[in-house]
């Protein structure tokens, strides 16, 4: 043997002999993360974009011209129904209110007076007649009046919560001028395109998972309200209104949600998508065969529907079964494999990684 290989033998801890051989030592099961078959309640599930509309909304304008006396209300304020948000200058309509209510004070009584005499058939009853016509003419002005006034005061028709105020005590408003807005909010419509192959699959009832970017730690539940009754030539989608409670009042109006509608609803065997193995048209896992020293077994199944991170089984596995979720390229049909954790689906991968044996994380 030369020096120089001798030397390595010797760095190595070993004692070689002219002519022997090193040999590797045989490798050991490849070690791979199994998950369990678990049957769990599952739908179909559609995917749209969404924007959120108020249960009410409206515009409030002036109605007539005439100049703001009171603004009874701040921005972002919550109103009742039937609050006084904005009074106009009045004065000259209180002033004939008063004369009105004296006019139809007098005219009654002395519609009442003529009725009596009549009764007594000392007065005529056309005297009588004109006499009531006289009251209820007066009745129709101080109505007129009195609707007059109401114009002249803007209330908010609904409960709710007001816009920005763009108005101001002194201002002269015209009809049509935007006071301000009032929403809803107790309760957002959300619209969204669905399309019309899709149609028989979207009814009232069904459930809805909606989401924002803005609001990354919260999802909202719903319902689907109705259908519209008409496809888009175009797009050829058709709207569909789904109704969200706002409790948290979270939701704006305006804001674009995503949408998963939720059909079907089943229960069903998943498993990770990482266990599918795609071969050709067909798929594929590695079943772990626990009776025999954990010997691996590559199943072909039927997928259906899908949601993140895992797919639906239709035929090929059964609750309970191992299969391989990370490892599958190193293992091998035939082959025992050695399952250091077992993949729940609640923790992720980087933790798994870390994971021994013993199924306790590395610090």
């Amino acid at each position: 043997m030369k020096p120089t290989r001798q030397l390595l033998w010797i760095l190595f801890g070993v004692i070689a002999s002219p002519g022997s051989t090193f040999a590797a030592p045989p490798p050991g099961p490849v070690e791979v993360i199994a998950a369990e078959v678990r049957r769990e309640a599952f739908a179909d599930r559609l995917e749209a974009l969404g924007t959120t509309r108020a249960n009410e909304s409206v515009a409030l304008t002036a109605t007539v011209t005439e100049t703001i006396s009171a603004v009874l209300f701040d921005d972002s304020d919550r109103v009742a129904a039937g609050q006084v948000l904005v009074e106009m200058t009045s004065r000259e309509e209180h002033a004939q209110l008063e004369e009105a209510r004296s006019t139809v004070k007098e005219a009654r009584r002395q519609y009442e007076r003529i009725r009596s005499l009549e009764a007594k058939g000392t007065a005529a009853k056309s005297l009588l007649d004109e006499r009531r016509r006289e009251w209820e003419t007066a009745s129709a002005r101080l109505d007129a009046i009195e609707s007059r006034l109401a114009d002249r005061l803007i209330k908010a028709p609904f409960a709710g919560l007001v816009g920005l105020r763009d108005i101001s005590v002194g201002a002269l408003v015209q009809p049509g001028d935007l006071i301000t807005t009032l929403d809803d909010d107790s309760v957002m419509k959300l619209d969204f395109p669905v399309p019309g192959t899709a149609l028989a699959a979207v009814k009232p009832g069904l459930e809805v998972l909606a989401s924002s970017p803005a609001l990354p730690e919260q999802s909202f539940n719903g319902t689907v309200k109705s259908v519209d009754s008409r496809i888009d030539p175009v797009t050829r989608a058709i709207r569909v209104r789904a109704v969200l409670p706002n409790p948290d009042r979270l939701l704006k109006p305006g804001m674009l949600l995503q949408v998963t509608l939720l059909n079907n609803p089943r229960e069903a065997l998943l498993v990770p998508e990482e266990a599918l193995i795609p071969t050709g048209t067909k798929q594929f896992v590695y079943l772990i065969d626990t009776a025999s020293d954990n010997k691996i077994v590559k199943r072909e199944v039927r997928i259906g529907g899908r949601m993140p991170g895992k797919v639906e089984v239709i035929s090929g596995l059964q609750a309970g079964d191992l299969v391989v979720s990370q490892g599958t390229l190193k293992a091998k049909p035939g082959k025992p494999v050695k399952i250091i954790t077992k993949d729940d689906g609640t923790r992720p991968l980087a933790e798994l990684l870390r994971t021994t044996k013993d199924g306790a994380s590395q610090p």
